[in-house]
């Protein structure tokens, strides 16, 4: 027995060590219900603020599958039957008509701090996020957003307050000249401004000599364990090009996520609600980004995972594990194993179809951390009962959590870890997950945004038709989960539904037809589905008495459309916690 003085005034991370596992995954589960879900129908004689009655309710329980009424009270569910049997009164009732009543759809994986941060960058995105074809288009962009800004904002650095300009989204795939700007390419725009650009991976950066100097890099500064440095032809000066770790130096001089505004908040509160979320994430955060958001207003419900991949990083005592403190809740912890696909860093157990200019045929990207180090991490957080998030995107990165669970020597209990982006798992390796329990979050979104180039360049033909394999998980009753992992494509929950049941390139292509999954199975994906993938699903996921009322109205029933007319809904209303939030 432990004593309890022990481990008083330690970190909420070592003394979660000290208790068995199942007890601590126990507590995270129930500290995430107020209490537990009546199925059995309330008495309808109560008073309800609000009633909603039409056709297309779709309650995503079966258990109340023909209800065509739904009353709420405050922020909860009251009532899901037939209208017929309501014999109670309510202070309003809406009436769908041919629109669609769902629950609030939920961001499996994304990024809120970094979304709200992007309000005031430039957008150097292709279309349909952006408008830039080619790089000369690029610089005119840059040149025109440069002219607009105020000294309002300046960033200081270690030496002096420099203005710096910082672009996202651009994407060499899509560029006419299918690379990435170089420093060159940024000097013409200005060679006294420091300038970088976030790909839209968020996992490479492109900067002009000004910001590669005020970062330090140079043709001295080694590449960092798990990223690199891109150098010029027969050179080790840096071409402006960096990758995964090596973005470091420069994301210190112009990353401010822990400065955020309120209205850069507001913002991206706006983004969410406007798709239907009812409940975000911030799925790489820092402890300043969760202070800041401790400190906001915010009118949807947040889960954030700092990034766990620290020695000393510890949670502190007074940041409560899976429960909700006002809209915010720290969810577990984040951890990264490997990088994009796209971007031609995810670490695979093949070479790349087309490898990078420049580098040897068996090229087939790089994991961030070595085995030994992940599956310290992995032992750590099992052992602390704190859920994990696990960036995986190449298969090779997927085994490196699969053997780093498999070598846990305590029982693993309802660890719920998530394998975010699985984008290139091998049948043999979900027959593992399935075993592990865990849970692949799908970026199923690539199928429209990268098809094409995945198909073409990153992983030809055959290894492209598989990726997000919703269909292989779904024959395996597994939970699974899809999600847009914005800002790196917008928190558009519709296409993200669209792109799942069609899996259509933006060239018209299918890419791979085995596995596309129905719009109704899409939909558990958005709703019970990753309610249960933040422990959550007592209480949101579905339309059912005792849950929270978290709602979304779409313009129709999409069960009644045909999947390839899918980007014809629209958000008409979203209301979160009984509480209107949006409307259209």
């Amino acid at each position: 027995m432990t004593d309890k003085g022990e481990f008083e005034g330690k970190p909420l991370l070592i003394r979660l060590i000290t208790l068995p596992v199942a007890a601590v995954f126990c507590l995270l589960a129930a500290s995430c219900t107020h209490s537990p879900v009546a199925h059995s129908p309330v008495a309808a004689s109560q008073l309800a603020d609000v009633l909603y009655v039409g056709p297309h309710v779709l309650t995503m329980d079966e258990a109340f599958a023909g209800a065509d009424a739904v009353a709420v009270k405050d922020d909860s569910i009251l009532w899901v039957r037939p209208q017929a049997d309501w014999t109670g009164q309510a202070t309003r009732t809406v009436e769908l008509g041919e629109r669609a009543l769902l629950p609030g759809l939920i961001d499996a994986h994304g990024h809120f701090a970094f979304l709200a941060s992007t309000v005031n960058m430039a957008n150097v995105a292709s279309p349909p996020v952006g408008t830039i074809t080619n790089i000369a288009e690029l610089q005119q962009h840059l040149r025109d957003y440069m002219a607009a800004q105020t000294p309002a904002t300046a960033v200081a650095t270690s030496t002096d307050a420099v203005r710096w300009v910082v672009g996202i989204g651009y994407d060499d795939s899509l560029l006419a000249e299918r690379r990435h700007p170089n420093r060159d390419d940024l000097d013409a725009v200005s060679a006294t401004v420091p300038i970088v650009l976030i790909h839209v991976s968020g996992h490479l950066a492109a900067a002009n000599s000004p910001a590669l100097a005020l970062a330090g890099i140079t043709a001295v500064t080694p590449d960092p364990p798990g990223g690199v440095i891109r150098r010029r032809s027969g050179s080790q000066e840096p071409d402006g090009v960096v990758e995964e770790t090596a973005m470091a130096n420069l994301r210190q001089y112009y990353i401010g996520n822990a400065e955020l505004t309120q209205q850069e908040i507001d913002d991206a509160l706006t983004t969410y609600a406007s798709h239907g979320i009812t409940t975000a994430q911030d799925g790489a955060a820092s402890w300043g980004i969760y202070e800041r958001l401790q400190r906001a207003s915010l009118n949807i419900d947040l889960v954030v995972y700092p990034v766990g991949m620290a020695d000393d990083f510890a949670i502190p005592d007074d940041v409560p594990v899976g429960e909700y403190q006002q809209r915010l809740k720290l969810g577990g912890i984040k951890l990264i194993l490997d990088g994009s696909p796209q971007g031609k860093t995810a670490y695979l157990s093949a070479p790349y179809h087309v490898v990078p200019e420049g580098l040897d045929a068996d090229y087939r990207g790089y994991p961030t951390v070595p085995q030994a180090q992940a599956n310290a991490y992995v032992q750590r957080f099992v052992e602390a009962g704190v859920p994990m998030l696990v960036h995986c995107n190449g298969d090779a990165a997927a085994q490196m959590l699969i053997d780093a669970l498999q070598q846990v020597d305590v029982p693993l209990g309802d660890h719920r870890t998530v394998m975010i982006h699985a984008q290139v798992l091998r049948e043999t390796q979900l027959d593992t997950m399935q075993q592990l329990q865990v849970i692949p979050s799908f970026f199923s979104a690539h199928t429209f945004y990268w098809g094409d180039w995945h198909r073409d360049s990153v992983l030809g033909e055959q290894r492209a038709a598989r990726i997000s394999a919703t269909r292989s998980a779904l024959e395996r009753d597994m939970p699974f989960t899809v999600h847009n992992d914005a800002p790196i494509v917008p928190p558009d929950m519709i296409r993200l539904l669209w792109a799942t049941t069609n899996r259509q390139t933006r060239s018209g292509a299918t890419l791979g037809e085995a596995q596309r999954i129905s719009t109704y199975q899409a939909l558990r994906a958005m709703t019970i589905d990753a309610a249960y993938q933040y422990f959550e699903e007592a209480e949101k996921g579905s339309i059912t008495p005792g849950k929270q009322a978290d709602l979304v109205i779409l313009s129709a029933n999409p069960l009644q459309m045909d999947a390839s007319e899918l980007l014809q809904l629209q958000v008409e209303e979203t209301i979160s916690r009984g509480v209107s939030i949006f409307q259209r």
